[in-house]
């Protein structure tokens, strides 16, 4: 095949905008974002995380440690494409946080009476019975999920602690988990604003090590208690089962091991949408070397007949379709054969994401479930670099299936976009493997069909 002849030098593209993305995991490309709390409102399903962000110059706890001043909200209809709604709330807006110690920690929000609740925890300027300051939780209340948020004047009188998370029962009645060495709730007041019982400690938890980020759903009649722990040195996403809010709970397992590459924090969300349960955490994917500047995932989570958890595997292909004409970044791939390797575009710019390298021929991988609509496709356009040249090939659904396109890659020191003709184009949805069938070292960002 001969390559088209607009070959083009292609501009940098971010695949994360100000305002919208288009994405796999991490889902957040446009900063760092950790402790998410999942929830669907009107349809969408929207994600409040935790924003990291580096230590400024003598400011915050200290600059090797978590460093978090505000909060943005999320939204998204199919799980691919996200919209930042742009901050709501930060440790400025109201007078009880301490403003020094940037540490807006894990959020929750939850609706009711068609107002939304944000909580937050923070750092107080509140010296306690004990002579010290400590940590309280906030709430700033909206019309829209996506604000914007009136802060209350005071935190929720009661608590102190972190990592609040909000459950409203099938009568009604809402709850507020919450941890601070061990995990607590007690019963909200119908305002969403103050305690309607006295906080009690959740028993039969593990008793050594760290426990945090509470998040309880309901489903069929049973109630499930999930929450990082720590047992060795990094935290697993664990969970209980019990019969009602607030317990007694049953330890039962694992929900997620802890991190393959030493990620020292996990925290999640686990929601219900569109027939399907998914899990909301985080992981140090944009930070390698720095885990207190995370990103949200989301991967499947399902159930055994008995109701326990399976398992979930962390991946990088996360979930939901991709748009054929988007720009399909493989390197958050299905699977990867010998000699495909990941790394950062720009290693001091990780916010420009990743390339897949095909070290030689035969190198390969594939990308699950790419959405060609229901007009077929007319050309792929790749945007490649590589010294010496070679020849990818593109092919649809398997090993042995039906090839695309052969596309060559012209010799550059610089990145290109090269584009050439689709034949034996198909409809629906696919997986799509491309393979170097000829040449070394070619890099590729992404490819879109056109």
């Amino acid at each position: 095949m001969k390559t088209i002849n607009h070959i083009f030098l292609a501009m940098a593209f971010l695949i994360l905008g100000c305002h919208s993305a288009f994405s796999q995991n991490p889902i957040i490309r446009n900063q760092f974002t950790a402790d998410p709390s999942a929830r669907v409102f009107n349809g969408k399903v929207f994600v409040f995380p935790s924003h990291d962000i580096q230590t400024p110059e003598g400011k915050g706890l200290r600059e090797d440690w978590f460093c978090m001043e505000d909060y943005h909200v999320f939204s998204s209809e199919n799980l691919t494409d996200w919209t930042d709604h742009g901050m709501i709330v930060s440790q400025y807006d109201a007078d009880w946080v301490d403003s020094t110690s940037y540490s807006m920690w894990a959020p929750d929000c939850i609706e009711r009476n068609g107002k939304y609740y944000f909580y937050y925890p923070a750092n107080t300027n509140i010296v306690g019975p004990n002579g010290r300051k400590g940590f309280g939780i906030g709430v700033a209340v909206a019309d829209k999920p996506e604000g914007p948020y009136v802060v209350e004047d005071e935190p929720i009188e009661g608590i102190h602690g972190i990592d609040p998370n909000i459950l409203i029962d099938n009568d009604g009645q809402a709850y507020i988990y919450w941890s601070m060495g061990d995990i607590f709730v007690a019963k909200l007041n119908d305002n969403m604003l103050e305690l309607a019982s006295e906080p009690k400690t959740i028993d039969n938890l593990p008793t050594e090590g760290l426990k945090e980020g509470p998040w309880v759903f309901e489903r069929n009649g049973i109630y499930y208690l999930t929450f990082p722990h720590v047992e060795n040195k990094t935290e697993r996403l664990e969970y209980a089962m019990g019969d009602s809010p607030m317990g007694p709970f049953k330890m039962e397992g694992v929900i997620m091991d802890e991190s393959p590459t030493g990620c020292w924090t996990n925290h999640h969300s686990i929601i219900e949408y569109n027939d399907q349960w998914y899990l909301f955490y985080h992981h140090n994917d944009l930070s390698p070397d720095f885990d207190k500047n995370r990103s949200v995932r989301i991967d499947s989570l399902f159930f055994n007949p008995d109701g326990t958890i399976q398992k979930v595997k962390p991946t990088l292909r996360g979930v939901g379709l991709t748009n054929a004409e988007n720009q399909i970044e493989i390197d958050r791939y299905s699977d990867i054969g010998k000699n495909a390797e990941i790394g950062f575009i720009d290693p001091e710019n990780t916010f420009k994401g990743w390339k897949t390298v095909f070290k030689s021929e035969g190198a390969w991988i594939r990308y699950d479930a790419v959405d060609f609509g229901k007009r077929k496709k007319k050309e792929v356009q790749l945007r490649v670099q590589s010294e010496s040249g070679g020849t990818i090939q593109i092919v649809l659904d398997d090993v042995n299936g039906t090839v695309l396109s052969e596309v060559e890659i012209p010799a550059s020191n610089k990145w290109l976009t090269v584009a050439e003709k689709i034949e034996n184009t198909k409809k629906g949805t696919h997986n799509i493997k491309v393979e170097l069938i000829k040449g070394e070292n070619v890099e590729l960002d992404w490819l879109r069909f056109e």
